[in-house]
């Protein structure tokens, strides 16, 4: 089968799924705004909106609480809060959804890194009555971090204000002044009320004065870029196959997901962090030879020479193949309860690969209420997020996190008990962030 360069870009034009996240303050309304998209959508089953209004007749409530269509937990019904990370699935006749419904509370910070960690779009609530607020500001600095491309500011509560416009106009206007300055590249401001469903699902007949996309307009309409010129090709290895039966005496075969771009049979490719080089002689995907595949498709490739590769060997276009390099500068969010200490071992993992490693230096901490860089704090604990340098026993193939957020993002993990301690990105912070943290080097490393 033959797949040319037009097929491949029709293909990836309807692909029309987005990743999204909510974050916002404690009692903004983000599990209400997720019901109510899933509830106006008709994205909900008949048992669980039973069961939501049951739930909600039992704890004296005369309507149904769309919050508890996302707040799965036992302890979030009963404390009306979201503790955890919520993946929800949805669907519209124009686009798939995931969403990530993400924790409100400071100590659970975390929790939106991970959510946000693979959104295209992050949703930020303010509340309409208290405007911007230290963990909005937090929320925005995490999305900036994680390089989230879109971000819309959804102010919440407006029928608590009366829908007036000033008070939008003056929230809008301070958060997008804030979010511009840590480089979030596209912001678009809309005014709900969850609750009520105005500009949910349907306009708003309360805000005439309003006349841009409700929410999931906007969702269905955002762009989500999936140019693969633009993206440096890489795939990590995760399995050798070699079945060495009487049909296949001497097939090699490398299997994993390709992790950006795209491979074409006949392109030279090297093998990183060996520096070898080979073609691709071909490409197999569910069971048939492709002469291109692109991310994030899973298959085998195989090559015109036999090469020493094994899992966690990295393939590159051998025109656009990364550095290596033992020395990793990155931004971390430390997403454990034990801190994180200059001189700790851990183990990295990058991509399929894991090496053994040790935290040489943490040159700074970020207060996110203002972005001033805390220097020297010694240790990171959880919810921070800070500046590390990381010394690694063998090289690895690191993109910056701005270039790639799937191979320019690694883990910190705990040798001793595999605890995830943090999550990494490679290369600058934010996009506006121009200077170099200097580190000096030391001596004394065992390998």
């Amino acid at each position: 089968m033959s797949t040319s360069t037009e097929q491949l870009s029709d293909q990836l034009a309807a692909t029309t799924l987005l990743r999204f996240a909510t974050a916002g303050s404690v009692d903004d309304g983000k599990s209400t705004l997720v019901g109510r998209l899933l509830h106006d959508s008709k994205s909900v089953l008949a048992d669980q909106l039973e069961a939501v209004e049951h739930a909600s007749r039992s704890r004296g409530q005369e309507a149904p609480d769309l919050a508890l269509l996302t707040d799965g937990l036992r302890a979030e019904r009963e404390q009306g809060i979201t503790i955890d990370v919520a993946y929800r699935y949805f669907a519209t006749p124009r686009r798939r959804f995931i969403l990530a419904d993400t924790p409100g509370h400071v100590q659970y910070t975390r929790n939106m890194v991970t959510g946000a960690s693979t959104a295209e779009l992050a949703v930020v609530l303010v509340d309409a009555r208290n405007g911007v607020v230290e963990q909005t500001r937090r929320h925005a600095a995490v999305a900036a971090l994680l390089r989230v491309p879109h971000v819309v500011l959804a102010v919440n509560k407006m029928d608590l204000v009366d829908y007036q416009e000033s008070v939008f106009a003056a929230i809008a206007e301070e958060f997008t002044t804030y979010a511009s300055e840590l480089g979030v590249p596209e912001i678009t401001a809309i005014p709900i009320s969850a609750l009520a469903g105005d500009n949910v699902v349907e306009p708003s007949a309360n805000m005439d004065w309003y006349g841009g996309p409700t929410v999931l307009e906007h969702l269905e309409t955002v762009p989500v870029s999936h140019d693969l010129t633009a993206c440096h090709a890489r795939f990590p290895v995760q399995y050798v196959i070699r079945p060495q039966t009487a049909e296949h005496p001497d097939y090699r075969g490398y299997a994993g997901q390709i992790a950006a771009g795209a491979f074409r049979v006949g392109e030279e490719i090297t093998v990183l962090p060996s520096g070898k080089k080979s073609k691709i002689a071909s490409i197999d995907a569910l069971g048939e030879s492709v002469d291109i595949a692109w991310a994030p498709q899973s298959v085998t490739i195989r090559l015109a020479d036999d090469i020493d590769i094994s899992r966690g060997d990295l393939l590159a276009p051998s025109a656009d193949a990364p550095a290596t390099s033992q020395d990793v500068e990155a931004t971390v969010c430390h997403v454990a309860d034990q801190p994180l200490a200059v001189g700790q071992r851990v183990l990295l993992k990058h991509t399929t690969r894991t090496v053994k490693a040790i935290v040489k230096d943490i040159p700074s901490r970020l207060t996110l209420d203002d972005l001033s860089q805390h220097p020297n704090p010694g240790q990171l604990v959880a919810n921070d997020i800070g500046r590390v340098v990381v010394r690694t026993a063998e090289p690895l193939a690191l993109d910056a996190y701005a270039d790639s957020r799937r191979t320019g993002s690694f883990l910190l993990i705990d040798p001793a008990d595999g605890t995830t301690l943090a999550a990494g990105m490679a290369g600058e912070s934010f996009a506006t962030t121009k200077a170099v943290v200097a580190v000096d080097e030391e001596e004394g490393w065992d390998f």
